[in-house]
């Protein structure tokens, strides 16, 4: 089948301002669109511009603006898109680089602000730190997420707020906040507890429909609320 492919296109050094490219690929419907993309680059314009790594949406690199959803190109199968008119575009809300390649350099700074590692100074056990099935249950879901930034850029308040968080950090904040062995909790309540913090989520729940991992964000973050008010 063929599909007509239209492509944001924008390349700072030359282009004036971004416009729509039109490309024509034959695809099977199991095919990805991340292989589409690929076929484009290959075999029409070499200089079409994109991030991708596994291929197989564990690194989350190849997040970008499908028909008007934040999705993984790589988990994205040409039958799941309505008719044979495929739009893709860069993530919304974030600086473009070149062509569907965003600036993710604001992304990772506030991911680090929110202390994304296992804190206990306590002496170390002789094997390992034990976690009973229940205590792990309270942060499995969060531990799910790829770090896409589908989330984050779908989110009204990231848009209209450079300095917030974001549902990325914070749910990566809750990932540790509730893990029973660490214990940095009060910390980094206080760093998410911030002008820039849970308090600018709205619970517009663009995060969780953007989520490629089906994470419910917003009931993670309303659980950082409840935590926050109780410190």
């Amino acid at each position: 089948m063929e599909y007509t492919v239209v492509i944001l296109r924008f390349d700072p050094e030359k282009d004036l301002s971004p416009y729509y490219q039109e490309f024509f690929v034959d695809a099977a419907p199991y095919e990805r669109v991340l292989d589409v993309l690929l076929k484009i680059k290959s075999e029409q314009d070499s200089t079409l511009a994109l991030r991708k790594s596994c291929g197989h949406g564990v690194c989350g690199s190849d997040a970008m603006l499908i028909n008007g959803e934040n999705r993984l190109a790589c988990s994205t199968l040409v039958r799941d898109l309505q008719g044979n008119r495929i739009r893709v575009e860069p993530l919304p809300g974030a600086l473009v680089e070149k062509d569907l390649i965003i600036d993710t350099d604001p992304f990772w700074k506030k991911y680090q602000e929110v202390m994304p590692y296992f804190v206990n100074d306590e002496p170390p056990p002789d094997r390992e730190r034990l976690q009973s099935p229940a205590e792990h249950g309270m942060i499995e879901e969060s531990t799910r997420c790829i770090l896409c930034g589908a989330c984050t850029q779908a989110c009204p308040t990231s848009w209209s707020n450079e300095h917030y968080l974001g549902p990325a950090a914070l749910l990566k904040a809750y990932r540790f906040i509730f893990d029973s062995r660490d214990l940095a909790k009060l910390e980094r309540l206080r760093k998410i507890a911030s002008d820039h913090g849970i308090w600018k989520c709205y619970t517009v729940y663009n995060c969780v429909e953007a989520c490629p991992k089906e994470i419910d964000i917003t009931w993670h973050i309303t659980r950082l609320k409840k935590a926050s008010l109780g410190t």
